[in-house]
């Protein structure tokens, strides 16, 4: 249109943090080179500087050498979702996984020698657990717990927020009264069978996400969902009726739509969900 591209959307979050129009690529990888510079010895450094900003791009770890906003700290290996579209691990054979998983656990050390200068000095400041190049960080519960406390002894700057698929409530509550700001729980549905069937959670179940949500609000503490939005689907009625009672029930504070990037009949047959059913 007019001698430019144009895409049919809708702009749903006016955060700009994470868009392309911020960051100018002359300026990213001398940026990165001198946090390695700065830090050497520390693996989680090198994985976010080498691998997620250097190879992948990240907009969280780009943030991190640039000295701004929201950074990005990955911890765990280990994943108790085996989710269909997972990014960073998949079987053999399937579709391949966007970037490939943490493959070590950084000490509390490592992660406090950036977290704290990160919260006491960037602009909008956020230290994000739980990201897309790792597994879920509640399988690191006593490492994130004793991180957190660390982080407030020193600092009351700045956000903690969790990235998380919200499977063990218990610990949800104990790092929210270490000193945990937020969690963003990961949902492709409000309904559970939908939820399984993309999940495939292991030993822990939908109703541990919405008791994880509840433990938020009882705490007083801010919860977002990270809504994976799929046409025909997340649009029903079933499933909008079923998120306002999500909503209202745990005292929900934000919905963040994010685009589910997958195969559509792909997605339809594991839901075994009828594509040309009225919506």
């Amino acid at each position: 249109k007019r001698g430019k591209f144009v895409v049919p959307a809708e702009r749903v979050d006016a955060d700009l943090r994470q868009d392309c129009s911020q960051f100018n690529p002359e300026d990213v990888p001398p940026a990165a080179f001198g946090m390695m510079e700065r830090h050497p010895g520390n693996r989680l450094v090198n994985h976010l500087m080498q691998y997620c900003v250097l190879t992948y791009n990240c907009p969280a770890a780009r943030n991190l050498a640039l000295g701004r906003w929201e950074m990005p700290l990955p911890t765990s290996s280990a994943c108790n979702s085996k989710c269909y579209g997972c990014i960073s691990l998949q079987p053999q054979g399937g579709f391949h996984e966007s970037q490939y998983r943490l493959d070590f656990t950084p000490s509390v050390e490592e992660i406090l020698e950036i977290a704290i200068p990160h919260l006491e000095e960037a602009p909008s400041a956020v230290a994000s657990f739980g990201q897309g190049c790792e597994g879920e960080p509640l399988s690191q519960a006593e490492l994130l717990e004793e991180t957190i406390r660390k982080i407030r002894e020193k600092t009351r700057r700045g956000t903690i927020n969790l990235n998380t698929n919200a499977s063990k409530p218990a610990v949800i509550r104990k790092l929210f009264r270490a000193g945990l700001d937020s969690i963003r729980v990961s949902l492709n549905s409000s309904l559970e069978q939908r939820y399984n069937r993309y999940y495939r959670p292991a030993n822990y179940t939908f109703q541990d996400v919405i008791e994880s949500l509840r433990i938020a609000r009882q705490e007083e503490k801010w919860s977002s969902i990270n809504y994976l939005v799929f046409p025909g689907i997340t649009d029903d009625e079933e499933e909008l009726r079923h998120l306002l009672e999500m909503a209202f029930e745990t005292g929900l504070s934000m919905i963040q739509w994010r685009n589910l990037n997958i195969d559509p009949e792909a997605y339809l047959e594991l839901l075994d969900e009828d594509p040309d059913r009225p919506t």
